[in-house]
């Protein structure tokens, strides 16, 4: 097999096994919401430790991807992922439930750094578009994540065990594909990043990512509680698998797509999607207008992170691990910000209207897809 098509592989099985480990613990949220008795501002608050630890992965994830091969902190950060997840899961204390959610947060900045990347040099060595196929294969162990733990609510499996199964399955996958990543991409040039005016473009793109990680974060952190406490369903994971199986299908098309569409008219479509989804759910709080409304969302939110990492791409000013960083750091803040928003509002005014962040997220698309292709014009 060409080492092309074995680096494909490999990094493709990073991608879903990120998947998996994070819907894991999203949809496992309502379980420790119930476990330390936590009200809507309390998990907020909760929630608001990560994007706190993800400020401290920026120069940190930064660093490393300029230092060393994208492989290496890729490696070192998947295992810290897979250990902080079992911690989150044996946490009995508010101590140890920080500490862990502390690690989780700079281990999913790190490795979202490392591994977008490998995608962007990897792209490279392919005539045809690729980078979209790994952010369906994220969506799609995304999907298997929360499909093992509706499993394991049926059969009453506690948390402890639920995540020591999956980081035990993450040891055994990463050490058997590491050796098939790709080697020697770190840059010769463009890797100091300097304290000046933000570049235009790069900023454009980082909002992209700031609003699309809004949505995207929120609705993996909130989807189980919505149905479970506004929408009165019992299995509450009826609105995730829906959402995942949509971003999977419409992931693995996204390359196709951009060639036949172009990616402007795939943004605008994002933004008209997000927001009528998000209405609907919140017009008709009920089963089936909900799985619809969060279907359409779950289309939404699907294209926005790999065609900004391809616009990324396109970017001169640093090297591709550094500008793949900056616009990162906008993507893990508004991950991370998102949900403990959505936690304060729901205290103050009830999560049926605190989901409007979401169309206002989905609505910025639609000025800053204008601004992003009218720099694009120019150059």
């Amino acid at each position: 097999m060409q080492e092309r098509n074995l680096q494909r592989i490999s990094l493709s099985t990073y991608f879903l096994i990120s998947g998996i480990c994070f819907s894991s613990w999203a949809s496992r949220i309502p379980t420790i919401k119930d476990n330390f008795n936590f009200s809507d501002e309390q998990l907020g608050n909760m929630l608001m430790i990560m994007p706190a630890s993800a400020i401290i992965g920026i120069p940190l994830s930064g660093w490393l991807v300029s230092k060393y091969d994208s492989r290496i902190p890729q490696q070192f950060a998947f295992v810290f992922y897979a250990i902080s997840l079992m911690l989150i899961g044996f946490a009995t204390s508010l101590l140890v439930l920080i500490l862990a959610l502390f690690l989780f947060a700079v281990s999913i900045r790190i490795l979202n750094i490392a591994i977008n990347t490998q995608s962007i040099f990897l792209q490279e060595k392919f005539e045809k578009r690729i980078v979209g196929s790994f952010h369906g294969l994220w969506s799609i162990g995304g999907l298997l994540g929360v499909l093992f733990t509706t499993l394991m609510l049926q059969l009453d499996i506690s948390i402890q065990a639920h995540f020591l199964m999956i980081a035990i399955f993450i040891f055994i996958t990463i050490f058997i594909a590491y050796p098939y990543l790709i080697k020697n991409d770190k840059a010769i040039g463009g890797n100091k990043f300097r304290l000046e005016k933000p570049n235009k473009y790069i900023m454009l793109l980082g909002l992209m990512l700031f609003f699309a990680a809004i949505c995207e974060g929120g609705m993996y952190d909130w989807n189980g509680v919505y149905f479970r406490d506004v929408v009165k369903e019992e299995v509450f994971t009826y609105g995730y698998v829906l959402f995942m199986i949509c971003m999977s299908i419409y992931r693995l098309t996204i390359d196709k797509l951009i060639d036949y569409f172009g990616m402007e008219k795939l943004y605008f479509l994002s933004a008209i999607l997000i927001m009528s989804g998000i209405s609907i759910a919140i017009v008709f709080p009920q089963f089936w207008p909900a799985l619809v409304g969060f279907c359409l969302v779950g289309i939404g939110v699907s294209g926005l992170f790999p065609m900004t990492f391809i616009l990324a791409g396109k970017a001169k000013k640093y090297s591709t691990g550094i500008v793949i960083s900056i616009v990162g750091t906008y993507a893990t803040v508004g991950m991370f910000l998102g949900p403990p928003l959505i936690g304060y509002l729901a205290e103050a005014v009830g999560l049926q209207k605190a989901f409007i962040v979401f169309i206002i997220g989905g609505f910025m698309f639609i000025p800053l897809t204008i601004a992003v292709f009218n720099h694009l014009k120019k150059i």
